[in-house]
């Protein structure tokens, strides 16, 4: 089989690549940290203009074209460098409004030009994102909705969100579309894990029009599907990227960083934390892409995806705390940056459900005979 990158596909990682290269380096990052702003402006203005905003987004709508695999190779570059601005959610998004019908055009085009910044708020603390806590209710021809959201990345600085709501008690789920000028909208800052900007929103009564509810043809609850899917994946993209960054890191430090009168790394128990690493790094890689490509065939695999986050969360949680083990006392420093791979990774484990609730849903496809594992390690699953 050909896993290889074709040539366009390659074009759009060292377009990034070199980007990020000269706007993320280690001087760069720390030089963002020290300013305080809550995303970098110019960085994010480079990517617009070089069509990176609009990646997964179809021209007619002001985008670059390409799918979700594209986009994976993209949120990969940008997790290697960690790089502080609202790609992913924004994408994702954009992404999931341009399924919906003309009505939402406009904001697509604004984001895939990269003037406006997208997120959405559909994890649940300490519940599944299938069933929220938010309740919108049904007023007039449109929904109010009550209650709270925690944790919204880039909740802040985006223009419009993308929120998860049940709909009345046996409704089912859904997304709807909230502008963050709506009446009744209240958000404050919070400050979680890594350096993502983060937001509470409190919906006090919140009036939406009725087409706020997104609709991609197959219903509410399938729109919303897709989109944590979506997210998903980008998620795991992202963990990819930090992940092997957090590796290479490592490498380079243990094959300098003597003692006993040689490299740590030539130490056969370094060596074996790296190889396990490498392992995890690869299986991530695998199911990251296997998710992605059958996202592009029109197939929003809960299983396969579920499969892609459980090593996301698993296995990035191995490498970087690898990583932040094998630097030692250098890991203790905060000026240098392998702390940064160890706090974002942990970050993006715990989003839209860590490896224990993928456990759990793997488990529950298994026993309902929708799913079959392939191999006990790593194989995936074959849906049934």
């Amino acid at each position: 089989m050909e896993f290889s990158l074709d040539e366009d596909q390659q074009a759009i990682v060292e377009l990034a690549r070199s980007i990020f290269a000269d706007h993320c380096g280690d001087d760069d990052m720390r030089a963002f940290a020290a300013s305080g702003a809550a995303y970098d402006a110019n960085l994010w203005r480079l990517l617009a203009e070089a069509g990176l905003t609009g990646i997964g987004l179809d021209e007619s709508v002001g985008g670059t074209g390409f799918g979700t695999a594209e986009t994976a190779f993209l949120l990969e570059q940008a997790g290697i460098v960690l790089a502080p601005v609202p790609l992913r959610d924004t994408l994702v998004a954009a992404q999931t409004l341009a399924t919906t019908g003309a009505a939402n055009t406009d904001i697509v085009r604004e984001a895939a030009a990269g003037k406006a910044i997208l997120t959405s708020a559909c994890d649940e603390v300490g519940g599944a994102w299938q069933v929220p806590a938010l309740l919108a209710e049904r007023d007039g021809n449109g929904w109010r909705l009550p209650g709270v959201k925690s944790a919204v990345a880039w909740g802040m600085e985006a223009s419009a969100i993308l929120i998860s709501a049940r709909l009345g008690e046996d409704g089912g789920a859904g997304l709807f579309l909230l502008p963050v000028d709506s009446a009744g909208l209240r958000r404050e800052k919070q400050t979680g894990t890594d350096a993502t900007p983060l937001a509470l929103l409190e919906l006090d009564g919140v009036h939406l029009p009725g087409d706020a509810l997104l609709d991609n043809g197959g219903g509410a609850n399938d729109t919303l599907r897709w989109h944590v899917g979506r997210m998903r994946v980008a998620l795991c993209a992202s963990q990819l990227g930090i992940a092997g960054a957090a590796l290479h890191r490592t490498a380079a430090y243990t094959s300098e960083r003597i003692q006993f009168g040689r490299p740590i790394g030539s130490m056969q128990a370094v060596q074996q934390r790296a190889a396990d690493g490498y392992i995890d790094v690869e299986a991530m890689r695998s199911t990251t892409w296997r998710a992605a490509w059958l996202m592009d065939q029109g197939q929003c695999d809960d299983v396969e995806i579920g499969a892609a986050k459980y090593w996301a969360a698993t296995g990035g949680h191995r490498v970087t705390q690898t990583a932040q083990h094998q630097h030692g006392g250098m890991g203790a420093d905060i000026t240098y940056p392998i702390h940064r791979y160890f706090l974002a990774a942990k970050a993006v484990e715990s989003a839209l459900g860590g490896a224990q609730p993928m456990l759990a849903e793997l488990g529950a496809a298994i026993a309902a005979g929708k799913a079959r594992p392939l191999s006990a390690i790593g194989g995936g699953f074959d849906a049934v």
